[in-house]
């Protein structure tokens, strides 16, 4: 396939995707911190449970640890798209929907091949997308009792996102280090509003007006992560295996934000018909640092297995917003693994690469006083063309559970995507 050719396919995918389905999931969950983080892994890992930071990758980006990106010897392009279906349930009530986006656009290349490669991307960082509606009283200051009913309703869009820049170095035959620079921008809109359901002068007469009050949080800064990786091949009696470790760290962050708050007189459309500005803060998101260690054993194209653990003190995230606090210690486990039948047979099924993976985590978030536990399965697959592939990555999950959590969130999410591989500054010889 022509460089041109693969431009013009890589543009229509993007297109494509954009203009299909540009909504970002919703869930209840998503009111906590920053909203709902994405991760970093793209497809190919995506497939097996997420993990990443031990596994070299040739074809491919390795977007966990930029200390993998030497294994890249080829310029990579890669772009991923996102389909998610969430069922979430009550005791009294259940909602289903299916929501989609542009998952990520990344690119490397070698600066010099085997010993330093860089990459560069744009996807999200994290996503908010809630509403709740649900009825309160109205007590009176005086008798301390019950004089009327409200209904409110509470809402959140926007989230945050992420432009990077990485490097990745060959320090030695089995050592390379790499460095992540990521700028982290975006707004978080938080909309609190409530309806009377009737005035004291006449009971039976609604309100004509909701009175709102809207916050919009702006994120705009860098984060920082370092990553490590230690790989030993020609092992074994044939000296076909090899052995991978690998390690990232996230630096603790406080980003720069400004925080906008305004009180409106709405319609019961929604529509304001007198706005004021509170006020307008500056002040800073803590992010807490994080760690992730991973190992991983492979022989030769055939075959890799590997298992991961993360860490993070979400305990100590905060933000200008006095609520957004009481998060918790949070980490997860994850293994999985990829099969490639025979990546040099004429037989096309043989060249296509299979996955599975699992993770469990611990999510920061306390509902109830309970932790919000995610476990999932995850499998896919590359189909070959060439250099190149088509990327397929499945996960089904569940988030949650109603005896301890109030709700329960079920989901599948479907990974659609594109990986282009070519040469690039390569002095053509000519007899």
């Amino acid at each position: 396939m022509s460089l041109y050719k693969r431009y013009l396919l890589l543009l229509s995918f993007i297109g494509f995707s954009s203009a299909a389905i540009g909504q970002a999931a919703s869930s209840p969950f998503s009111t906590y911190g920053m909203g709902m983080p994405y991760g970093n892994a793209l497809i190919q890992n995506q497939g097996m449970g997420g993990i990443g930071v031990s596994q070299p990758q040739f074809w491919s980006v390795n977007n966990q640890n930029p200390a993998l990106l030497v294994f890249n010897y080829n310029t990579t392009f890669q772009a991923g798209m996102l389909v998610e279906g969430r069922t979430i349930k009550s005791d009294t009530a259940s909602q289903k929907g299916v929501y989609g986006n542009l998952n990520y656009l990344v690119i490397a290349f070698p600066v010099k091949p085997g010993k330093w490669t860089t990459s560069a991307g744009l996807m999200p960082f994290t996503n908010v997308n809630y509403k709740l509606a649900y009825t309160d009283q109205v007590i009176d200051n005086t008798s301390k009792l019950p004089v009327d009913t409200v209904g409110v309703i509470e809402q959140g869009s926007g989230g945050l996102n992420q432009f990077y820049w990485s490097n990745g170095v060959r320090i030695h035959d089995n050592f390379s280090i790499g460095l992540k620079a990521t700028y982290v921008f975006g707004s978080v809109n938080r909309d609190y509003s409530n309806l009377l359901d009737a005035n004291y002068s006449d009971p039976d007469a609604p309100v004509p007006f909701i009175v709102g009050i809207a916050d919009q949080t702006y994120v705009k800064d860098f984060m920082f992560s370092g990553g490590l990786s230690y790989s030993q091949d020609s092992l074994g009696k044939k000296h076909d295996y090899r052995l991978s470790a690998g390690l990232v760290y996230s630096f603790a962050t406080d980003l720069r934000a400004n925080k906008t708050t305004v009180v409106e007189r709405r319609v019961t459309s929604g529509s304001p018909v007198t706005s004021d500005t509170l006020t307008t803060s500056h002040g800073n998101v803590s992010v807490p640092s994080g760690l992730t260690v991973g190992l991983s054993l492979s022989r030769g194209s055939k075959w890799t297995a590997g298992v991961e653990f993360t860490t993070q003190d979400w305990s100590k995230f905060k933000t200008m917003n006095n609520d957004d606090e009481g998060l918790a210690n949070a980490w997860r486990i994850a293994a999985g693994g990829e099969y490639t039948p025979d990546a040099f047979s004429n037989n096309y099924l043989k060249r296509i690469s299979y996955r599975v993976g699992f993770s469990y985590e611990k999510s920061p978030i306390l509902v109830n006083n309970h932790a919000l536990n995610d476990i999932g399965i995850n499998f896919g697959f590359s189909c070959p063309a060439g250099s190149s592939s088509l990327d397929w990555g499945f996960r089904l999950g569940k988030r949650g559970d109603k005896a301890e959590t109030i709700l329960e969130e079920s989901y599948y999410k479907i990974y659609f995507g594109i990986s282009f591989n070519d040469r690039w500054f390569i002095k053509r010889k000519f007899d």
